[in-house]
């Protein structure tokens, strides 16, 4: 039997009590991730929310120590996806990315939702806002929000509004345009921004509402007109283009995207989460990739976006319930 040196033997115990200690010191929450995390998007790849997270996912994994990995689950509009991460259990580690459609409207309209959005899920992290943006058809001899209405109020059978699909929150954008304005408004579902732009291009359809990111392009290049922009400021990717207020009707609003944890998920995993998705909107290479996107960037702590999803209810819900909008 081989007798271990004294010193040896010292060492040895020495290591062993420095490495409990080491332990005994980090933080839990340092110590939450050892498996991959999976961001859950509803939408198909290569949209606005799926670039938002692959973005983040990036920075993200190299923050926690672990694979971070983007699962589209396209589906009822993002609906599926907050079906499937509201059942997650504890023991594995889920994000979903996901804007007012699937957390504020769909709560509201859908009567067999199978998720209640503040019941089974935790808010994380508000991490970019974007605007809404009113259109025309160059065939629309309009180029003042003044003009348009002016023209909706002598047309009525005429004056159709396209959005990118019913139910969504351009479309109850479109909605509280016409109720500020005091115009009646038909709002048109299409099954995506494609074919709406084609449609409001060609004159199909006079009128749009879409998101910024999606039609500015199509402004810049002269083939169609945007009249207004929702933010309660001037877009910094248009600043030429007036916000609603400045063109005459009181009416400000944006759209998110915000990560949320199921309710399983356990409290230090969340603030870890917290935490570090903050540190990543902070980093400049960030800010620079939403921003080249089209996308303001947001850098929010977790009690502000549990206080901006409040707000958010407040100014959306009765515009949702009063539409009588039914899926």
């Amino acid at each position: 039997m081989l007798t271990q040196h004294p010193i040896t033997r010292r060492l040895a115990t020495l290591l062993a009590a420095a490495g409990l200690m080491a332990s005994i010191a980090m933080p839990a929450h340092a110590q939450a991730f050892d498996s991959p995390l999976h961001i859950v998007v509803g939408y198909a790849p290569g949209g606005a929310t799926d670039r938002v997270a692959r973005v983040v996912a990036d920075k993200l994994g190299t923050k926690l120590g672990v694979a971070v990995i983007v699962d589209n689950k396209p589906g009822a509009g993002g609906r599926l996806a907050a079906q499937q991460v509201k059942i997650t259990p504890a023991n594995q580690n889920v994000l979903m990315l996901a804007n007012p459609a699937v957390m504020v409207v769909a709560p509201l309209v859908f009567k067999d939702n199978n998720y209640d959005a503040e019941r089974d899920f935790v808010p994380v992290s508000h991490v970019n806002d974007y605007d809404f943006a009113l259109a025309v058809s160059p065939t629309l001899p309009v180029r003042e929000l003044s003009h348009l209405l002016a023209w909706m109020r002598a047309n009525p059978t005429q004056a159709n509004v396209g959005v990118p699909a019913t139910g969504s929150l351009p479309h109850f954008f479109g909605l509280m345009v016409g109720e500020k304005a005091n115009v009646q408004t038909q709002v048109i579902g299409y099954r995506g921004s494609a074919p709406l732009l084609n449609d409001l291009i060609g004159g199909q359809v006079p009128i749009a509402v879409d998101t910024e990111d999606v039609v500015l392009p199509q402004h810049n290049a002269g083939k169609l007109r945007i009249l207004a922009l929702s933010g309660a400021k001037r877009s910094p990717f248009a600043p030429n283009i007036p916000t609603f207020k400045e063109a005459g009707l009181d009416l400000a609003a944006t759209g998110w995207n915000t990560f949320f944890a199921p309710t399983s998920m356990p409290k230090a995993k969340i603030d870890r989460l917290a935490t570090v998705i903050r540190e990543v909107m902070q980093d400049p290479d960030t800010q620079r990739k939403f921003k080249d996107s089209g996308m303001t960037p947001v850098v929010s702590t977790q009690a502000q976006t549990i206080a901006m999803l409040k707000a958010y209810r407040t100014q959306w819900s009765p515009v949702v319930q009063k539409s009588g909008y039914q899926p």
